[in-house]
């Protein structure tokens, strides 16, 4: 009977810890949405996984409504008008610009046109086409030429080069256009990564954003990716870099948080092995960005993209009631790294949140025990 009772026990335990050690980068297994052991994330008031927001990474209402507004009626003044509006000293232009860009690379993907439709995205050429002096179409030019270069063609090719060449282009007149913001250096970082720039000519442009904004957390996140050993640095230079902007990051900044997109750029293909969730590098990046989302200024738009990938490396970490803490805080909303390397980055979404729900239950946890 002993044995039995062992047995049962075994069982017992692979099927609860099976989906959590059976992790590959990329995927978890999981019960299928509709089983009966599937977590509802109606009990937490999470919005369910077909309503999933996978434009942006946090809400931003006003650039929701004008994307609408251009998108529905293919007039792209609206979108003029906010960026027009919106400050350069900040990170919200940079999203803004972002969200315009991916936009029309993703109608154009949709709608390529042909002999009877015109291709999709023809609001930014009409754009740059009717207001060549539009600092504002200018940048969205120029990242949306990056976009597609990295979503159409393959890094190396003559097409990719073609098109980032072009990109470089752009981002010159952008930057003439618009004196003192950041933006258009910004997207030339992405360029210098697909071109392969030298480190003089990567440090060239990195100097001209710090003097225009030293803080700016997207551009730092740009920066880290050329440091990778996946690009032009090594994993040792992309911690260096990212591990010195958190050490002199200012009180409210979300520079802390960057040693975890390191961590992240660099892992391993496969993380069976619990002793690298317990490390001390995966540790202290984890707190880092904790403490850099928890004193982060209100309204900061980039203490989403810190609470996304917070979401998975807690949920990977077994950190079930600190994953929904951060769930709680982004849930809605899911274009923000880990999940837009998905082809479906609501469902990945979906199931690194089943799992933070279903630890979060099996270790007491309960909607009515969890802050909010």
């Amino acid at each position: 009977m002993g044995i039995l009772w062992a047995l049962m026990a075994v069982i017992m335990l692979g099927a609860v810890l099976g989906p959590i050690l059976l992790r590959r980068r990329g995927g978890i297994r999981l019960a299928a949405p509709g089983s009966p052991d599937a977590a509802d994330p109606a009990d937490y008031d999470f919005v369910r996984q077909e309503d999933l927001d996978i434009r942006m990474p946090g809400p931003d209402q006003d650039l929701l409504d004008v994307l609408d507004v251009v998108q529905r009626t293919q007039d792209w003044r609206a979108a003029s008008q906010l960026l027009a509006g919106t400050g350069i000293e900040g990170e919200v232009r940079w999203q803004r610009v972002q969200a315009f860009a991916g936009a029309a690379s993703l109608e154009l993907q949709q709608h390529p046109g042909g002999v009877s439709e015109s291709p999709g995205g023809q609001w930014l050429r009409v754009w740059r086409s009717e207001a060549p002096k539009d600092a504002g179409g200018a940048a969205v030019h120029a990242e949306f030429l990056v976009q597609q270069a990295f979503r159409t063609a393959t890094p190396g090719t003559d097409e990719h080069r073609i098109i980032l060449e072009e990109a470089r282009t752009a981002c010159g007149e952008a930057a003439l256009l618009s004196p003192g913001d950041p933006v258009p250096y910004i997207v030339e970082l992405a360029v210098a990564r697909g071109l392969g720039y030298s480190r003089e000519e990567f440090e060239q442009i990195w100097l001209k954003i710090l003097d225009r904004a030293p803080q700016h957390m997207g551009a730092h996140l740009s920066a880290l990716h050329y440091s990778s050993e996946k690009w032009h640095g090594s994993r040792e230079a992309a911690y260096e870099f990212a591990e010195a902007a958190a050490a002199r990051s200012p009180q409210g900044s979300l520079l802390a948080a960057l040693p975890l997109f390191a961590v992240y750029d660099h892992l391993p293909e496969v993380t069976l092995v619990r002793s690298f969730w317990e490390s001390a590098v995966v540790r202290n990046a984890i707190e880092g960005a904790r403490f850099a989302a928890h004193s982060a200024r209100p309204g900061d738009p980039m203490a989403a993209h810190v609470r996304h990938l917070l979401v998975w490396f807690l949920v990977s970490s077994e950190r079930w009631g600190e994953a929904m803490e951060q769930l709680i805080a982004v849930d809605g909303h899911v274009g923000a790294l880990p999940w837009t390397l998905s082809a479906d980055p609501a469902a990945e979404y979906a199931v690194y949140r089943a799992l933070a729900v279903a630890g979060y239950e099996a270790n007491g946890g309960s909607p009515a025990t969890l802050p909010h």
